[in-house]
């Protein structure tokens, strides 16, 4: 295993090709930190999306990692730093440190038998439903669409704008935190005739007990109330599955050991990010071998990526190439 001798870390701006809303707010830009760490001249490097939702701003988290005492291996980042986005930059950035010393690709390196490319849902942002029905139309060749919703009333004409553009499309839903209960009844009577598979996180993480009082034929996933494998133990009943976030686990690490929990107590897995270059999503591509949904579309954003690119086929995501990570 390596130990980083030097750690630095660095923000870099992505401007967005188009605004991107959820319930919470919008944005035109991606904001990211890059970690590097060095070793016997190797250099690993990992990115991460520091998140209001979870108190993180560019500048705490880039105060985090300028705090890490080297040298350091990763099984020590683990005690070092707590779950989210300072200790993925970090995390992610030691694979493929380690990778590199070890002249072999990090799914060897956790022994996965191959890597193979992945099927992506492809988001679709909050806006009118006639926004929302031009951008479905526009998506209308992808297998699976994700949809933002959890901004009122409107909801259930968005819903039905989305399939009118995307008929052919399976849809999930993303609330993210946005409804109560009232909201939610409302919308799921029509999951069923909109052919709705699945619905993130409807109420904030602190109302999970509403799900117990909810009844649906929808599965339903844990985004913001599910971080790392400590999460699992204090999820309401009503989930099924849970969302897999590099920035919310901590790094490769911990999202892989997440996995193999989540398995192990029978929930199903979605692979989800923030919006992020092609740097954040390469780690997250080998969680998401053999996911039940993948969300990794945050480089389709931006109107320039990382100059080191992972190939989009349509919605196919190929493996990375090692000149990018790993």
């Amino acid at each position: 295993m390596a130990f980083a001798s030097r750690v630095s870390v660095v923000e870099r701006r992505y401007p967005l090709r188009e605004p991107f809303a959820i319930s919470r707010g919008s944005r035109t830009e991606a904001r990211v930190l890059v970690a590097t760490v060095e070793c016997d001249g190797a250099i690993g490097r990992g990115e991460c999306v520091p998140y209001a939702r979870y108190g993180e701003t560019i500048e705490s988290v880039a105060n985090q990692i300028h705090g890490l005492k080297t040298p350091f291996d990763r099984m020590r980042l683990q005690r070092m730093l707590p779950a989210g986005a300072a200790r993925n930059a970090v995390d992610c950035a030691m694979w493929d440190l380690e990778a590199k010393l070890s002249e072999r690709r990090v799914w060897d390196l956790v022994e996965m038998s191959e890597m193979v490319p992945v099927t992506t849902a492809c988001t679709i942002s909050l806006g009118t439903p006639e926004e929302m029905r031009i951008a479905a139309e526009s998506r209308a060749g992808y297998p699976i669409l994700k949809v933002k919703l959890g901004a009122g009333s409107a909801d259930v004409e968005r819903l039905r704008a989305v399939r009118e553009g995307a008929p052919a499309a399976r849809i999930i839903v993303d609330a993210n935190e946005g409804w109560n209960a009232e909201e939610f009844g409302t919308l799921a009577r029509t999951f069923g005739e909109l052919g709705v598979e699945m619905v993130e996180q409807p109420f904030p993480a602190s109302e999970d007990c509403m799900l117990e009082r909810c009844e649906t034929p929808i599965a339903i996933c844990a985004d913001e109330s599910c971080h790392d494998r400590k999460s699992l133990e204090g999820l309401a009943k009503g989930y099924s599955f849970v969302n897999i976030k590099l920035d919310k686990t901590g790094g490769l690490t911990e999202a892989l050991a997440l996995k193999r929990q989540a398995a192990v107590v029978g929930m199903k897995v979605m692979v989800g990010c923030m919006i992020g270059s092609s740097l954040a999503m390469a780690p997250a591509t080998l969680v998401a071998q053999g996911a039940d949904i993948v969300d990794l579309d945050g480089p389709m954003f931006l109107a320039d990526d990382h100059p080191i690119r992972l190939h989009y086929e349509g919605c196919v995501i190929h493996p990375p190439v090692a000149e990018l990570w790993g």
